[in-house]
């Protein structure tokens, strides 16, 4: 197993899986123009004001944070190697009316003669890495001196500890079953593959990380830890209360 296997299954064509999620790009667009900071959430009470801010979105999937920053006055750049989240991301840019950058590349090896104001990532990347080190390196590269770097991502109590089952609220339940130590691989269906038509969707190898080995691998690196935010899960399912969902971890260069 390696970190190109991963790379494998991302690189399939998922376009449909993002229509069927969001709707076509001028179907979703619509919703973006409409409420930009709703798309965000919680991304933007940290980034406060974006407005004709440098941002770098790493690993920025179909584009849509990026397209809610720009319609926000921030310029932005998109890092990520699907050459089909690249599609839908700029025919989401077109239809929103705001222009983006797409740069397709593995994160690792982005190049760069410029440095960003805020470098971002979020949901469902840190597993993706079988060593954190040269990721939060990467984050120092391209962030400018006194830039922001935002990580947001699934809660280790979410992704290690809690298993659930049910669908609604009358027949869900958690178990605690995980080890929140454990550090083997674990195979999962690539993220999108709920939402492909495809029998058999691309499987992926994740490494879910503690938040003790994130925080700690972020400050060896150099940066400043600022913030770290925990969230809680935001469904309205009484079940679901008091879980740990996700996280924000805020730092500076």
């Amino acid at each position: 197993m390696s970190e190109q296997e991963n790379k494998t299954a991302w690189d399939k064509e998922h376009i449909e899986a993002w229509v069927e999620r969001f709707g076509t790009p001028e179907e979703y667009s619509q919703k973006i123009v409409k409420n930009p900071t709703k798309v965000l959430g919680s991304l933007i009470d940290v980034m406060g004001d974006v407005d004709q801010k440098r941002i770098l979105n790493l690993m920025g999937s179909n584009g849509n944070k990026a397209v809610a920053l720009a319609r926000l006055g921030a310029t932005v750049t998109v890092v990520d190697f699907s050459e089909s989240n690249r599609t839908y991301a700029l025919q989401l840019a077109k239809e929103a009316d705001v222009k983006i950058e797409y740069v397709l590349s593995d994160v690792l090896a982005f190049q760069t003669e410029c440095t960003y104001d805020i470098t971002f990532a979020e949901m469902g990347i840190l597993h993706y890495f079988i060593d954190l080190k040269p990721f939060f390196m990467c984050l120092n590269r391209v962030t400018s001196k006194g830039g922001l770097i935002v990580i947001r991502d699934f809660h280790p109590i979410s992704t290690k500890l809690i298993s659930s089952r049910g669908s609604t609220a009358k027949v869900r339940k958690h178990k605690i079953d995980g080890d929140y130590f454990d550090t083997s691989l674990t195979e999962k269906v690539v993220s999108y593959g709920k939402y492909s038509k495809d029998e058999a969707p691309e499987r992926v190898y994740l490494r879910n990380w503690t938040l003790g080995e994130i925080v700690t691998e972020a400050a060896a690196c150099g940066l400043t830890i600022t913030a770290l935010i925990e969230e809680p899960n935001l469904s309205s399912d009484v079940f679901d209360k008091g879980i740990p969902k996700t996280f924000i971890l805020k730092m500076t260069k």
